[in-house]
C-alpha cells in the first residue's frame, strides 16, 4: 500500500502540530518550511484538514495553526481512510476495461488488503507519532528561513 504524497504531508502536518505545545501557533508557511515542501501543497493539505476538523487555522495577528481536541484523539486510520479517499488500489473501468472485470479475483484481493492496511493503522493516535524518537525531532525543525 503507498499513500498518496497529499496524505503523507498532511500527516506531517499533524504532527508537527501536535508537538507544539510551546511557542504559540505556526502558520501553514512555517510547518511547510519545516517539512521542506511547497508551500503551495502544506496549504492544500492544512486546508483538508481543516475541513474534516483536525486543524484550526485562525488568520492575522496572533493567529496560525493548532491542533483541535478531535486531531489529538483521531484514529491514524480514520484520518487516511478520509485523506485517501475511497478509491480502489487498482482501476478495472477506464477508455480500455480490464477484460477480467466481471471474473477477476485481483480487484477483491487488492481491496482486502487495503483494508488490513487502514485497520492496522486504527489503534494508533497521533499521540503515538508523536512519541519519542520522533516528539524530539519534530520540536526541532526549524524552517529554511530561521
Amino acid at each position: 500500500m503507498r499513500l498518496t504524497r497529499f496524505t503523507d504531508l498532511a500527516l506531517r502536518a499533524v504532527m508537527r502540530l501536535a508537538v507544539n505545545e510551546q511557542g504559540g501557533s505556526l502558520a501553514t508557511r512555517d510547518v511547510a518550511e519545516m517539512m521542506s515542501v511547497p508551500y503551495t501543497h502544506m496549504a492544500k493539505a492544512v486546508t483538508r484538514l481543516q475541513h474534516l476538523g483536525v486543524v484550526e487555522a485562525r488568520r492575522g495577528r496572533g493567529g496560525g495553526l493548532e491542533l483541535t481536541g478531535l486531531g489529538r484523539r483521531v484514529s491514524v486510520g480514520w484520518l487516511v481512510r478520509e485523506l485517501e479517499g475511497e478509491g480502489e488500489v487498482v482501476s478495472c473501468e477506464g477508455e480500455q476495461p480490464c477484460p477480467l472485470h466481471g471474473a477477476c479475483r485481483l480487484r477483491r484481493a487488492l481491496r482486502d488488503a487495503q483494508e488490513a492496511f487502514y485497520s492496522s493503522l486504527e489503534p494508533l493516535t497521533v499521540a503515538d507519532l508523536v512519541a519519542p524518537p520522533a516528539g524530539p525531532v519534530l520540536v526541532g525543525l526549524v524552517g529554511r528561513s530561521s
